[in-house]
């Protein structure tokens, strides 16, 4: 069935001379694109637009447009790209309708996909209502930012705008336009590393030189909330990619995103060429299921392998998982999977070690998915006695391409014929390090300002006079800052995070006088003998047996001779007859962070010492009673002169030894300006998130609430504490605060949580408190 124009001629008649013009001129090339159905849907769509009354310029806008976004991702998108234009034209002008339309085509190109098409129609529709006036910019800065974001980046960074600037029109078109810095901010945050349509062809190409056969793939848009845990499937005779992967790196182990995608896809494809039939789940359990599809993932790996050996070196470097990694059952599944690919791996385990040696003797019979069973079934059976309990929602493979085997339980046979009707960087501040040579002979620039393009810094200290044997910094009293660390704040407002919004800058802590800190220690002596039998009660105590085992390390005697008693006597006999042995051990390190703002020069009520003393005193007593102890600590403290500028000192790291270095530090500490707490958690939780100890304790120590000198609202920093207080419990580091200030109860207990702080009313007792209160949280 062919359609002619003269078939739409009551539509013709209603066109202006010069559309009836534009679509003659288009008739052609759109034939050629449409079916019969999709000519008839494309001139209803100019039709439909007509009625709206606007230009002439909307409707050849559609007619020119139109054919691109069919000739992108099929011709079944048009429909919905008219219902999408006509529900947006009562909520915007039709100067916007016309940018829509005119770089649709643009985003059909990045996004490859019908589906993911409509949810791009869809954000634009919920775009319209919560920022009209940001419609515009955007869309004319479209390409630039689907050549860096997913569609799930490209929502997350326009709704971010849309509610920060509700009622801030201005703010909110340079937002929308990439001029401000949260816009230019935003956008580094959602930044991914490599973008499907990028590297489709390639990976087209690749596939088809390793197998001589077509697979279809279509990118799928796992982050449009967010991306974490989302993988690769197979399902409708298409390879699901994920839109976007970030380049994978473990430890020294850096891999592109576009080797992951070669990954991901020649595992899929492995999985259509060598599963050939679908594995019944009938009785199976999810831990069954689970060691089932790793035994299956191995088989078809090693048959593709057999033919490709190079696909070894490139599944191999995603596997990471070391043998002391054990806690959970997701862990014993990704050594599985890493043993049955690498055979240079080593691993004790008896249940590894079986699964290995199975593999290895069916290594002959692995045509069908039948041995994947088998030994699968066999070995969730021998890990139940273990007693480690299997979460189908976190016990997932780390592998980053490997596919989440729906494919493996229900799938049907590979029709060629179906698949076919199936179908189808913003610029950076560089910190540039040089010799004093490079330094001199160069001209500074003296007017450039914090966005410099390019700053140069001396990559050590610099010695005018070597006689002297000070630094210039030591001279003119400056100390050296680090390169600046920039961190969000959450805006309780908008309820939103300010992206990259403080900057934390790190001063090395002047030197005092040694002899303070030993005056301290002598005018506690009476505390710290208090303190020895407390802390001689925390020392470690030795080995322990745990006992009542089904596997141990030796045979508990006791119950083995009940075990016979119940044995004789005709009784089902307990099992649990064997003993392990376990060293008992501190495994906690301790972040003591300091407020050393200008409030804690302040006399204590009726005192000739400060807060700052105090705090001081405490800190000494403190440090001497966790050294004595043996747990690894830091002593770090911070503060704020507005949003550029917190200042981070850094008394004693953890694996500084607690000598006279640390304590002249401490001797020199010095109160001054204001409080921005969130910002300075969050600086100590990144040095203490690179601990190996299974449980990490902040200590903070403060005499008042969060303030800075660039916030009114006294709400602000509270809630902007609180959020980084609970990123800190979500990365599993508990936050302890321990406030001098009388007035805290009215919010203290509202950042940092019911149990998790002390205000003290008298402030003098600091010293002997915090040695004691540390212990019993540290018990």
């Amino acid at each position: 069935m062919s359609i002619s124009l003269e078939d739409y001629q009551e539509l013709l008649d209603s066109l202006s001379p010069k559309l009836q013009e534009t679509l003659h001129a288009a008739w052609h090339e759109a034939t050629r694109i449409f079916s019969a159905r999709g000519l008839d849907n494309y001139l209803k769509g100019a039709s439909a637009l007509k009625t709206l009354g606007k230009d002439d310029s909307l409707i050849a806008t559609w007619i020119n447009h139109a054919p691109l976004v069919a000739k992108e991702i099929g011709e079944d998108a048009i429909p919905d790209l008219v219902h999408n234009t006509l529900m947006m034209a009562s909520k915007t002008s039709g100067a916007v309708i016309e940018l829509v339309l005119s770089t649709a085509p643009t985003a059909a190109s990045r996004l490859g996909d019908e589906t993911l098409f409509r949810g791009y129609l869809q954000f634009l529709n919920t775009l319209v209502s919560q920022a009209p006036r940001g419609m515009r910019p955007m869309l004319e800065n479209l390409e630039v930012l689907f050549n860096q974001l997913t569609l799930g980046g490209l929502r997350r960074w326009a709704l971010w705008g849309a509610h920060a600037y509700r009622t801030n029109y201005p703010e909110q078109g340079s937002y929308f336009s990439l001029q401000s810095k949260e816009s230019l901010a935003m956008l580094q945050k959602e930044r991914k590393g490599t973008l499907f349509i990028d590297v489709q062809r390639r990976i087209n190409m690749y596939l088809r030189a390793l197998w001589a056969r077509d697979f279809f793939m279509k990118p799928t848009s796992g982050d449009f909330e967010t991306r974490e845990g989302y993988r690769p499937y197979i399902e409708g005779y298409f390879l699901h990619i994920p839109d976007a992967f970030d380049d994978f790196s473990a430890g020294e182990i850096r891999v592109p995103g576009v080797e992951v995608y070669r990954a991901a896809t020649a595992h899929c494809a492995a999985h259509i060429v060598y599963t050939r039939d679908p594995i019944s789940a009938e009785a199976l359990n999810p831990w069954q299921m689970a060691v089932i599809s790793v035994v299956e993932d191995a088989r078809i790996e090693m048959l593709a392998v057999r033919k490709f050996p190079g696909l070894k070196q490139l599944w191999t470097q995603f596997h990471t998982i070391t043998p002391g990694q054990n806690s959970t059952a997701g862990d014993y599944l990704n050594r599985l999977a890493r043993a049955l690919l690498d055979d240079c791996y080593q691993d004790d385990d008896p249940w590894i070690a079986q699964g290995r040696l199975l593999f290895t003797q069916a290594s002959g019979d692995m045509e069908t998915n039948q041995t994947s069973w088998d030994i699968g079934v066999q070995l969730a059976h021998e890990f139940m006695s273990r007693h480690i309990a299997f979460n189908p929602r976190t016990d997932l493979l780390s592998a980053p391409y490997r596919d989440d085997n729906r494919y493996l339980w229900e799938f049907e046979e590979f029709d060629f014929d179906k698949a076919m009707a199936a179908g189808y960087e913003t610029p950076r501040q560089v910190r540039k390090y040089v010799s004093p040579i490079e330094m001199a002979h160069e001209i500074d620039v003296e007017t450039a300002g914090d966005d410099a393009q390019e700053i140069w810094v001396l990559d050590t200290e610099f010695f005018p006079y070597e006689d002297m044997g000070k630094s210039f910094n030591e001279m003119e009293g400056n100390e050296p800052i680090s390169e600046p660390y920039h961190y969000s704040e959450w805006d309780y407002q908008i309820q939103l995070e300010r992206p990259a919004w403080a900057t934390v800058l790190e001063k090395r802590p002047k030197m005092g006088n040694l002899q303070l800190i030993d005056e301290i220690t002598s005018q506690h002596k009476r505390t710290i003998n208090r303190l020895k039998f407390l802390l001689d009660a925390l020392q470690p105590q030795g080995v322990t047996r745990i006992r009542k085992l089904e596997d141990g390390d030796e045979v508990d005697v006791n119950a083995a001779i009940r075990a016979m008693i119940d044995i004789r006597m005709g009784q089902q006999p307990d099992q649990r007859i064997m003993m392990r042995s376990v060293r008992k051990i501190r495994d906690i390190s301790v972040m003591v962070l300091l407020d050393l703002s200008e409030s804690t020069n302040e006399k204590v009520s009726g005192q000739e010492y400060s807060i700052l003393d105090l705090q001081r005193q405490a800190t000494v007593l403190l440090a001497d009673a966790i050294n004595k102890i043996g747990d690894p600590f830091a002593i770090h403290g911070f503060y704020s002169d507005g949003r550029h500028k917190v200042e981070y000192a850094r008394f004693k790291d953890f694996d500084q030894p607690y000598n006279e270095i640390p304590k002249s530090r401490l001797a020199g500490m010095k109160g001054q300006f204001s409080t921005r707490m969130g910002a300075a958690i969050r600086h100590a939780g990144h040095y203490l998130k690179l601990q190996k100890s299974a449980k990490k304790l902040l200590l903070l120590i403060t005499d008042g609430e969060p303030a800075d000198i660039d916030v009114r609202d006294p709400q602000y920093l509270r809630y902007d504490t609180k959020k980084a207080v609970e990123e800190m419990a979500r990365s599993g580091m508990t936050t302890f605060c321990i406030s001098l200030d009388p007035r805290a109860d009215q919010y203290v207990s509202r950042i940092f949580g019911a149990k998790n702080y002390i205000v003290l009313d008298h402030v003098e007792r600091l010293p002997e408190k915090l040695p004691s209160l540390y212990a019993g949280l540290t018990r």
